[in-house]
């Protein structure tokens, strides 16, 4: 799925991860889903609530154990990489959190959240930390009168800032954010990506941006891809998949964006019937149950995610 010359900084490969959930059966959460990042690029992931875009998340970060696949991190295996390796890898590989209250530890102050991964990974004197904590505070704007402030005594975007802080602290180059705005107020939510997005630019930091909502996805991806139940539907760049989507589940997605004119008339498209159940998946295409344009080759032959035109990857027969 490369769409340039680059060689991907992450590269997932068939990745799995299934819950075994007892007296039912297993529950396919993701299920042989690939793709790459590239430096500097941020990839979005899309979907309903369930889909896997989180699992994806924790599975790259290796809070979950993968069930199968691949995970290569600059061409190394990160499944298989040893105590050692692991630790240099979380110095590369970093993660924002969708809560920033319950991600945040309440009973230390921000200094000391912020001084625990130069403490961890052992990078320098106590002085030599405070110091590289005041430089991290200047690069994401937090007010030095707060550093000694405990996370309850901070609103909701200060909070996510720490966490974005803490997420940067180590210099990675790649950090997953799993629906780092959702939780925020509108106007929040713009200074959080405004920030990524500026940090981005100054640092060559790469980004995996987990969140359903399409606009702050459009707003800060390069490439988008699409997931349904446990799968990618289509992948594209981030242009060209708002302006010609080609996957019916990712067109019905389009559809629910709201446009700010009362005096527009946008056809929604109404997907009908419910999720499948994720312990048993339907056979052929996963879409097929709540898909208008289905016929007897999608309940039987599950479409590959194939190229249709340059960059643009689609798994629907009809694409």
């Amino acid at each position: 799925m490369q769409t340039n010359g680059q060689r991907p900084l992450m590269e997932a490969k068939n990745l799995k991860m299934y819950f075994n959930i007892k007296r039912k059966g297993k529950l396919h959460a993701v299920d042989n889903v690939s793709f790459e990042i590239y430096p500097g690029e941020t990839l979005g992931l899309v979907g309903e609530s369930g889909c896997g875009k989180s699992t994806i998340g924790n599975v790259t970060m290796r809070l979950l154990k993968a069930t199968g696949g691949e995970l290569l991190f600059e061409g190394e295996d990160v499944f298989q990489a040893k105590v050692k390796e692991s630790q240099a890898f979380r110095r590369k590989m970093q993660i924002i959190f969708q809560d920033p209250y319950s991600s945040l530890n309440p009973r230390k102050t921000v200094r000391k959240i912020l001084r625990e991964p130069y403490e961890v990974q052992h990078m320098g004197t106590s002085e030599q930390i405070d110091q590289m904590v005041d430089k991290l505070c200047e690069r994401v704007d937090i007010p030095p009168n707060l550093l000694d402030h405990y996370p309850h005594e901070l609103d909701g975007g200060m909070r996510q800032v720490v966490g974005i802080a803490r997420a940067l602290s180590l210099n990675p180059k790649l950090i997953v954010c799993d629906e780092p705005v959702s939780a925020l107020d509108v106007s929040v939510q713009a200074q959080i990506l405004n920030l990524l997005k500026d940090l981005q630019e100054q640092y060559g930091v790469s980004y995996l941006f987990i969140a359903h909502g399409m606009a702050a996805v459009k707003h800060i991806s390069s490439r988008v891809g699409v997931m349904y139940l446990g799968k990618l539907v289509e992948v594209a760049p981030s242009d060209e998949i708002f302006e010609r989507c080609m996957h019916p589940y990712t067109r019905a997605l389009m559809s629910s964006i709201p446009i700010p004119d009362p005096f527009y008339e946008k056809k929604r498209i109404v997907l009908r019937g419910e999720v499948p159940n994720p312990i048993d998946p339907p056979s052929g295409c996963k879409f097929h149950t709540r898909c208008e344009r289905a016929c007897e080759r999608c309940k039987t032959e599950e479409p590959a995610l194939r190229e249709i035109t340059l960059g643009h990857f689609a798994a629907c027969h009809f694409a």
